[in-house]
């Protein structure tokens, strides 16, 4: 089979197992539904229902629920992966990713100041919009200062390991500064950030969904089209301006789609980890392609079928319990972070 061909049926094994495991994520949860009443509410047919009351309790669950759960799923691995790629082939660092860099971290420093820090000063978001804009708004904020600093340094240091040192740095400084806002605060509001901060996609209400899906299809739409931007970048800063890249532009149409896919996702979903680092070395390997044309959908399809999986996992402890979703994505990235690290340095 030709390289092209075998690309294409994975895509095609990827797609199906996103429907499948999309479909897994809304019929599995703590709550019993029978699978009749799922179709009905899915089908919109409530006649076909065991009973009518049977048929409002799923549809209540399904629909502000586990759909908006799965959604967020899908889309959350999605954007991760995608700023994981990018930031890995800009700073030309296969250890780079939104949460190893700090990214994430500023995001985080960025709802706290939000969630935290205004209550502190006496102030507060007044409504739903209000906070939702606001933690969308700190986090992109926090993000891109983080990125800016570490793109200011990558122009002047060339160590890819002091790049990632440096970024480690920032985030356990952003970290510190998080935990002296905690321990000042409020027992309200700081309870509402330690619920944020344990990372979930179930906790996303209708309102941060109407901000998150646009956003993140936005900074998506930016991924795709800088692939061959990236392709030229993966020769060089220098190969790809004799080429006729703007170099400038790139890098700050880059920052933008990075900032609002990191952002976003790390301001409704709190800070993942280990999606935007591990999903695009998966890709490399299973498309076996460096073409970005071929690894950007790919990890693209790629984080939202894992982050699927790790949601259902993350469910399937006893007792009504769910696990953070930040566990399930560790024990998965970690393995993929070693084997990378091991391959490069030719540990064995």
């Amino acid at each position: 089979m030709s390289s092209r061909g075998r690309n294409i049926a994975v895509f095609a094994i990827v797609g199906i197992l996103i429907v499948l495991f999309f479909v897994a994520d809304v019929l599995l949860g703590s709550a019993q539904l029978h699978v009749g009443d799922i179709w009905a509410v899915l089908t919109g047919r409530p006649g076909i229902a065991s009973d009518p009351s049977a048929y409002e309790t799923a549809r209540a669950i399904i629909l502000k629920f586990r759909l908006p759960k799965a959604a967020v799923a899908v889309v959350a691995g999605a954007a991760l992966s995608a700023s994981g790629l990018q930031m890995q082939t800009l700073f030309r660092n296969p250890l780079a990713g939104p949460f190893v860099l700090g990214i994430s971290s500023g995001a985080s420093l960025g709802v706290a100041l939000f969630l935290l820090g205004l209550p502190l000063l006496g102030a507060g978001a007044t409504g739903d919009i209000v906070r939702n804009l606001g933690m969308a708004g700190s986090a992109w904020i926090g993000a891109a200062l983080i990125f800016i600093i570490i793109m200011a340094v990558s122009v002047r240091i060339k160590d890819i390991m002091v790049i990632l040192i440096l970024g480690m740095m920032i985030g356990s400084a952003a970290t510190a500064f998080i935990e002296i806002l905690q321990y000042f605060s409020p027992e309200g509001a700081l309870k509402s950030f330690v619920i944020w901060s344990m990372a979930s996609v179930g906790g996303v209400t209708a309102g941060q969904l109407g901000i998150l899906l646009p956003v993140c299809l936005a900074g998506l739409l930016l991924s795709i089209l800088l692939v061959k931007p990236l392709n030229m970048l993966l020769l060089g800063e220098n190969y790809a301006r004799t080429m006729g890249l703007n170099i400038s532009l790139t890098r700050t149409i880059i920052f933008l789609s990075t900032t609002l896919l990191a952002g976003t996702v790390t301001a409704f979903c709190g800070p993942v980890g280990f999606i935007g680092i591990a999903v695009p070395h998966i890709a490399r390997m299973l498309f076996a392609d460096a073409d970005h044309r071929v690894l950007m959908p790919g990890a693209i399809m790629l984080g939202a079928l894992i982050m699927l999986v790790c949601d259902i996992i993350s469910q399937l402890p006893a007792n009504d319990m769910v696990l953070p979703i930040n566990t399930i994505t560790a024990l998965l990235g970690i393995p993929v972070v070693v084997l990378v690290i091991v391959r490069n340095r030719k540990i064995f």
